[in-house]
């Protein structure tokens, strides 16, 4: 059962179990992905966007029945608000497996690491958050690694790279969204919406283009949702032990098993272009991370004591 228990953000034995979580969350996901490209070669993307959900699902099902708490998900607050967060990830999932088939691990998770930069400008668009010019100057910097990445115009542009802009964009969308339910509902019963509309839009779709799997299929569909689950509940576990700001900037090792992967299973490596964009992304990324724990920092200290931005 995941603990709801605060956090200090000055314990060293927090914040290392928390790195550790995430640590572990980055390699699910990038296991998530790598077990997605090899289904692509086997199944249509509605198919295994239906396996990865409905494994999730019930996973997320069993924990809640196992911990008493099945009861949350009819009391929820902010339906509306739930249904369409929901709808947000289970696009930014469809969006982001399409170009797997296309594209290296690496060049998609360099993509998909535009999502914080996007979610500061729609912080400030949409929830009148301050953003000062120096965030904003970092999102510019991460729309050019993104850029440098894509490269537009050029011989090596490749259309799905536009896909997993629109899921970076989906993806911000949806965490700005999980920004207004805020506290109003426990993690895991957020995980639980989440994961039951992606499996209700997914078998009302799955049904028109289904390959029957062997075993192998099956395990390798339900090795998706498992990585999945693995990972968000990861995540969360690490965000309930130490500060956000803390726990994301621990999301950039994703690229490095992304690339490590990449070249194991598939013999893919970035090229330069690549990784110059993808330096570019997590520089700036990480100075938005630095930014908003200094503002953080800033408004719970006493006026004798501020740090000015």
């Amino acid at each position: 059962m995941l603990s709801r228990t605060s956090f200090r953000a000055d314990s060293p034995n927090r914040n290392l179990e928390a790195a550790a979580l995430m640590v572990v969350a980055t390699a699910c996901f990038v296991g998530m992905s790598s077990t997605v490209k090899v289904l692509a070669a086997e199944f249509d993307t509605a198919q295994i966007v239906w396996g990865r959900y409905a494994t999730h699902f019930l996973l997320v099902l069993a924990l809640l029945a196992a911990s008493g708490r099945l009861a949350e998900v009819r009391t929820t607050a902010r339906p509306g608000v739930q249904l369409a967060r929901s709808l947000l990830i289970f696009a930014a999932t469809v969006l982001t497996f399409i170009p797997l088939r296309y594209l290296q691990l690496a060049e998609v998770a360099s993509i998909m690491f535009l999502t914080p930069m996007i979610v500061t400008g729609l912080a400030a668009l949409v929830l009148g958050e301050r953003v000062g010019p120096r965030r904003w100057a970092a999102v510019g910097v991460g729309l050019l690694g993104a850029l440098v990445i894509v490269r537009p115009g050029l011989g090596a542009f490749h259309w799905a790279a536009s896909v997993a802009v629109l899921a970076a964009f989906a993806y911000a969308c949806y965490q700005i969204l999980t920004r207004v339910v805020g506290d109003k509902a426990p993690p895991v019963v957020s995980l639980f919406y989440a994961s039951f509309v992606g499996t209700a839009v997914s078998s009302a779709v799955v049904p028109f283009d289904w390959v029957a799997p062997d075993l192998a299929g099956w395990a390798r569909l339900a090795l998706a949702g498992l990585f999945a689950a693995g990972g968000h509940l990861a995540m969360t576990a690490a965000l309930v032990r130490a500060q956000a700001s803390f726990v994301t900037a621990f999301s950039y090792l994703q690229l490095l098993w992304a690339t490590l992967v990449g070249f194991a299973l598939f013999g893919d490596l970035p090229d330069g272009w690549t990784f110059a964009g993808a330096l570019l992304i997590a520089g700036s990324g990480l100075y938005v991370l630095h930014r908003e724990r200094l503002r953080r920092t800033t408004a719970e200290c006493p006026p004798a004591t501020r740090i000015e931005p």
